[in-house]
């Protein structure tokens, strides 16, 4: 693995990159369960992340998760899946029961099941194999338009994921939401119960938050999303579209209580449960647009972004803020790198992960990034 010192905190990195995603995975804590020490895969441990499968050089490094065993797991758009146990990457394929090489979200659930959200459907694991789980058919909609369907967002890619606190499984698929209760499918906004005053579609949602008060939020994504911030509180679902902007890409809640929210064209957004507040920006962000938002465990703020001037320059990035969500500055903001960044990961032991297009893998120690990518 190459490792990159700086006398500054910023990486002149330079590549070229195409392909667009999303995301970040939830973990969550609860009683011991399996390692999965036993999942097989038809591929070796690699000291670093390497491309087994001929991808071109667009693939993207996009989604992180760290289970309650420390291991990380890494999705990416057309390798697959890779488990990272400290020392080696072991590579999990459509060899290896995946229902596709594309990943688009990962989620650990309470009893230690790790779930991949793939460009076609819904995988987990059980004991030593990964198994597909599928979302019945008769309860999809019926969708005419398929204008906005590509090969890496198609109606059955699982954009988001998110186990709330009785234990139910929501996913945000393309073309609409899902819960599941360890037993049955339900597509949420078929249930006749659920006030939707603003005619809501919930397709391709890119996050999804329960807050403390037990409120549900949609983070709605790129078309045919688009329908901007939602709120469900038990009974209402309704929309928020601060400044017409329908595109968050993620959200998560703050220390202090706030909402943060990364935008596609505004930056930051705090939402205080009231109003919205536009948030400090990094200086070089360019036209608002973020890719992913992060506390850590300080409460210091990490930004990303996927987006440059043009494509594949190093005008995107991951910066750093000291600054508590209590008291923004924008002179506080630190540029770490310099390249387009998909995903932020704290690890357990306060270490930085992140995943870039052109297949990136970086840690960053609080001062010395280090690359685990071929």
């Amino acid at each position: 693995m190459a490792i990159f010192s700086y006398s500054k905190p910023i990486c002149s990195v330079l590549f070229v990159f195409t392909l667009l995603s999303f995301c970040n995975g939830q973990t969550n804590s609860s009683s011991q369960v399996d390692n999965h020490p036993q999942l097989s895969s038809s591929h070796s441990g690699e000291a670093m992340l390497r491309k087994k499968l001929g991808s071109d050089k667009y693939s993207s490094v996009s989604h992180g998760l760290q289970d309650r065993f420390g291991n990380i797991w890494f999705g990416t758009s057309d390798e697959g899946v890779y488990k990272y146990d400290g020392k080696l990457f072991t590579q999990f394929t459509m060899e290896d029961g995946l229902s596709s090489n594309s990943i688009s979200s990962l989620l650990e659930d309470r009893s230690g099941t790790i779930w991949f959200g793939t460009s076609n459907g819904i995988c987990r694991t059980d004991g030593n194999k990964i198994i597909k789980v599928q979302i019945p058919f008769y309860i999809r909609p019926v969708i005419n338009n398929n204008f906005y369907y590509t090969k890496y967002s198609t109606k059955s890619t699982v954009w988001s994921m998110m186990q709330d606190k009785t234990g139910k499984i929501w996913f945000g698929t393309g073309d609409a939401v899902y819960t599941y209760d360890g037993e049955l499918f339900a597509r949420f906004l078929a249930n006749d119960k659920v006030i939707n005053k603003d005619s809501l579609k919930l397709k391709l949602v890119s996050d999804i938050l329960e807050d403390k008060n037990g409120i549900i939020w949609f983070a709605s994504g790129m078309p045919p999303g688009n329908e901007g911030f939602c709120r469900y509180d038990g009974k209402m679902i309704e929309r928020f579209k601060h400044k017409n902007e329908g595109w968050i890409r993620n959200v998560i809640e703050s220390k202090n209580g706030n909402l943060l929210l990364a935008t596609r064209r505004f930056g930051i957004w705090s939402y205080d449960g009231n109003s919205f507040s536009d948030y400090a920006l990094p200086k070089e962000l360019i036209n608002g647009s973020l890719s992913a938002i992060m506390e850590d465990k300080a409460g210091e703020l990490w930004v990303s972004s996927d987006y440059g001037k043009d494509m594949g320059d190093t005008l995107g990035g991951l910066w750093h803020s000291t600054t508590s969500a209590l008291n923004p500055s924008e002179k506080t903001f630190t540029k770490v790198f310099n390249k387009e960044v998909f995903f932020i990961l704290e690890d357990k032991e306060n270490n930085i992960w992140f995943g870039t297009r052109t297949w990136g893998l970086y840690r960053y120690d609080r001062k010395v990034v280090t690359q685990f990518s071929e």
